[in-house]
């Protein structure tokens, strides 16, 4: 198993930037695939980016597209969000998950990733 730990939030104005950081301890976590999910005030849980266990297959909800890059060091066990021209609407909790079988794909439903971090708030003014 993998233990995600997200760090990286904050508060910003629209427009502006923030990166998120997922520290995934666990010798598996290369063969995992891992996604970042978000959750607004009285919104469901929404997918946002995954990526795949080598980096090379990734993923986006169609409101992130073109602003928002989803990476990953595996030697440094870390997975990124890079967020740029951030808008209120994506103010939320965002979480970073695993999923340990999606082998070469990525997946956008929730119950696919397995282990889960505990959050860090976004927040977007503006």
């Amino acid at each position: 198993q993998v233990q995600p730990v997200e760090s990286g939030g904050g508060s910003v104005q629209a427009g502006g930037s923030l990166r998120l950081s997922c520290a995934a301890s666990g010798r598996a976590f290369t063969s995992y695939a891992m996604g970042w999910f978000r959750q607004a005030p009285g919104k469901e849980r929404e997918f946002v980016a995954a990526i795949n266990w080598s980096g090379g297959n990734v993923a986006y909800v169609e409101s992130v597209k073109g602003r928002f890059t989803v990476s990953r060091d595996n030697a440094r066990n870390r997975v990124y969000l890079q967020m740029n021209s951030l808008k209120p609407e994506d103010t939320a909790v965002y979480y970073c998950a695993a999923d340990p079988n999606a082998g070469w794909i990525v997946r956008g439903s929730a119950d696919a990733y397995r282990y889960w971090g505990q959050g860090t708030q976004v927040t977007v003014s503006s």
